[in-house]
């Protein structure tokens, strides 16, 4: 008796930090089964861009979803872009949320002519196309929150949002109900990469924190996934993957991030 106990409790604590938030089938249904062109239909050669204007037409020109990243500007615009700094894709050190808008946009994307866009100028190029929005953790996070979601709402989107920060989709949670709303994870050594101790490491890789979000759809990066992973998605989670190379890591899931190939 003592035994089945403990276990029932053990279930009881799994099914309280894990369980996903419901979506109807009217929310998940602009989602499911759609292909998210990643940061657009960017180009291995960047000669097309990732997040900028023409790799999200592209996207919408060719049937796709697309998915995009989103920060604050130090003038507290919204604009689409990756990486916290700048060094990768523009060629100068700094970080995004440091520079004004206008400073942005004398930067270059890769070398072409594209320059970092604003939100709403893409939220203009894709109309209905389906958009999976990732925010961004900074120094503002509930500012970005807000100014995203009314962004969405100004242009009626076909939009969900995802974080790999737990308090940025509970705030979606709290404040936007009716959007879809994901967690995004990857395995622990990704997050061991980008500076977490392995405490943290191994609480955001199982997603252990969905007690705060309840997510209704979990973001993995493609391979194995864990069991705390597995088990929310058993109790109705959406399984959605990221990054996508080729057919072959398509297989089990209800949505698709992909990139340099055409599904």
């Amino acid at each position: 008796m003592t035994v089945f106990i403990i276990l029932c409790a053990l279930l009881a604590l799994a099914v309280l930090l894990l369980a996903p938030g419901h979506a109807s089938k009217a929310a998940r249904a602009p989602f499911e089964g759609v292909y998210f062109a990643h940061r657009g239909l960017h180009t291995p050669d960047r000669s097309v861009p990732e997040n900028s204007a023409e790799a999200f037409r592209r996207a919408v020109a060719a049937g796709y979803g697309v998915e995009l990243d989103v920060h604050l500007t130090a003038d507290r615009q919204v604009v689409v872009f990756h990486d916290d700094t700048l060094d990768r894709v523009c060629g100068v050190s700094g970080r995004v949320e440091d520079r004004t808008l206008a400073e942005l946009r004398a930067l270059s994307l890769c070398g072409t002519e594209e320059r970092i866009p604003l939100f709403s100028e893409v939220l203009e190029i894709l109309g209905k196309t389906p958009v999976v929005v990732e925010l961004k953790t900074g120094g503002q996070n509930r500012e970005l929150c807000e100014k995203t979601y009314a962004l969405l709402r100004e242009y009626d989107a076909v939009a969900c949002i995802e974080s790999f920060d737990p308090t940025i989709v509970r705030w979606f949670r709290k404040n936007a109900p009716e959007l879809l709303r994901g967690q995004l994870a990857t395995e622990q050594a990704g997050y061991l990469d980008s500076g977490k101790s392995p405490l943290v490491a191994a609480i955001l890789s199982n997603t252990l924190l969905n007690v705060l979000a309840r997510p209704q759809f979990i973001a993995y990066h493609i391979g194995k996934r864990p069991l705390p992973v597995r088990f929310a998605e058993l109790l109705g989670a959406m399984k959605v993957g990221w990054t996508a190379h080729s057919s072959a890591d398509e297989a089990g899931l209800d949505a698709v991030i992909f990139e340099f190939y055409r599904p």
